[in-house]
């Protein structure tokens, strides 16, 4: 897939929640976009013109991070409260249905959405999903935060980050900055999405999930690769596809790939 110029325009809407920033391309049927945390759209920046030579493209920031506000009030995020703001800025934008797409986090928010918001999902695509089951909350739920560091005058902190993700990238000084860049605006957010996923309760929501759905495993994501196949037996309507050489920012690592999986799935 070559390189495209579609134009993407970026908006803020208000919903119930608060004032969500999103970006959009094209027109046609809509796609959803989910990033993972602590990132933002950037995450889909490169994949949303590509999308949008298709399809009404919208990509957003999850409610807390990019630059959306912060959620209202004092009580902990939860997938279902993200999941619940996403639709409502399917509502601000009038859209009825889309097709969602989702990476890491992103994609246990568009399970949440195809469980609770049936007929608000045409089709699924989970990217690097996890598998939420008690051995994941045990590896996960009680460790300390991925991507949380004590936020110090001296701005070492933001060597911690950039140390803490480059194993699990790829050797590209711009992706590992667009991920600092994004940690830094969620704050004390920034470790927090993991634990979100971790405190899920997934079991219960997968049966309800029925439209069509394709799982993408990034071949090189250490933590995605091997939850997607202890997914796939609990989504009996779901295909699996590899992306070669995906690690853990598989959609801004390889965009024309990414979008390309996306196209094909949602065309066919």
């Amino acid at each position: 897939m070559a390189a495209v110029a579609t134009s993407v325009n970026r908006s803020f809407v208000t919903v119930p929640a608060g004032t969500i920033h999103v970006a959009q391309a094209g027109t046609g049927k809509p796609v959803l976009l989910l990033h993972q945390t602590p990132r933002s759209w950037d995450e889909f920046r490169d994949v949303v013109p590509l999308l949008g030579e298709h399809f009404h493209a919208i990509a957003m920031d999850t409610i807390g991070f990019g630059d959306s506000s912060k959620p209202r009030g004092d009580g902990p995020d939860t997938i279902e409260m993200w999941a619940e703001v996403a639709v409502s800025v399917l509502d601000a934008l009038g859209v009825q249905r889309a097709s969602v797409v989702g990476h890491h986090t992103g994609a246990v928010i568009a399970m949440e959405i195809a469980a609770s918001f049936p007929d608000r999902v045409d089709k699924l695509i989970l990217s690097a999903p996890a598998m939420v089951d008690d051995e994941h909350r045990r590896l996960y739920g009680d460790k300390p935060p991925v991507d949380e560091v004590e936020r110090k005058l001296d701005g070492s902190h933001l060597v911690e980050l950039w140390q803490m993700r480059a194993p699990f990238y790829p050797k590209d000084i711009d992706l590992l900055e667009r991920f600092v860049a994004d940690a830094i605006k969620a704050g004390d957010r920034s470790g927090g999405g993991h634990l979100t996923v971790a405190h899920y309760d997934m079991e219960p929501k997968l049966p309800l999930i029925k439209c069509p759905t394709l799982i993408i495993k990034p071949t090189e994501d250490p933590f995605a690769a091997p939850e997607a196949e202890k997914l796939a037996p609990h989504l009996p309507q779901a295909e699996m596809v590899d992306l070669p050489g995906g690690m853990i920012p598989a959609p801004d690592q390889l965009p024309e790939e990414f979008a390309k999986i996306v196209t094909d799935y949602l065309t066919r």
